[in-house]
């Protein structure tokens, strides 16, 4: 019994190892195939992808001198603006500067200018309204006084009208 037991240990092991020999034979193949169809997909991307890539690279070593002449052209060009710029907003500073200044001088001149036409109507007033007046109010007291002491009872309007004219309308 250990002689055919050891014979049907042998058998199973022998179709072990052949079924592993035939799964690895298998597998080459399959790896043998994908591996012809890889190069064959890496072929074909070579044919078209070179070319592609060839004229990709001849356009980058064309233009990248045109580009550094533009990248250098924008740079200066914007720091001349900026520069540009610059003195502007000094010169409005300054412009807007003396102008406020300019402003307030004219403000303090009219400010001035009132209070000299204030005091000078003030000065007016008292030297030569107020004395017209009194000496007008004098010289109607004695004209008053006259008419009284002479015996004319009624004054003549100033406007050139009468009494008689003033009755009319009663």
């Amino acid at each position: 019994m250990d002689d055919n037991l050891l014979r049907i240990f042998i058998a199973v092991t022998a179709f072990a190892v052949l079924l592993q020999a035939l799964i690895l034979v298998a597998l080459y193949l399959a790896v043998r195939k994908s591996t012809a169809r890889m190069e064959a997909l890496a072929e074909e991307v070579k044919s078209h992808a070179l070319p592609t890539m060839d004229a990709v690279q001849t356009f980058i070593v064309e233009t990248r001198p045109k580009i550094d002449v533009i990248s250098n052209n924008v740079s200066e060009s914007s720091t001349l603006v900026r520069n540009q710029l610059a003195r502007l907003d000094t010169t409005l500073t300054d412009a807007l500067d003396r102008a406020r200044l300019q402003i307030i001088r004219a403000d303090e001149l009219l400010n001035r200018t009132m209070d000299k036409v204030e005091e000078t109507s003030e000065v007016v007033h008292k030297t030569v309204i107020s004395p017209l007046r009194q000496i007008n109010g004098l010289m109607t007291a004695i004209s008053t006084g006259l008419e009284v002491f002479l015996g004319q009872k009624r004054r003549q309007p100033k406007n050139g009208r009468g009494a008689e004219h003033d009755e009319m309308f009663i």
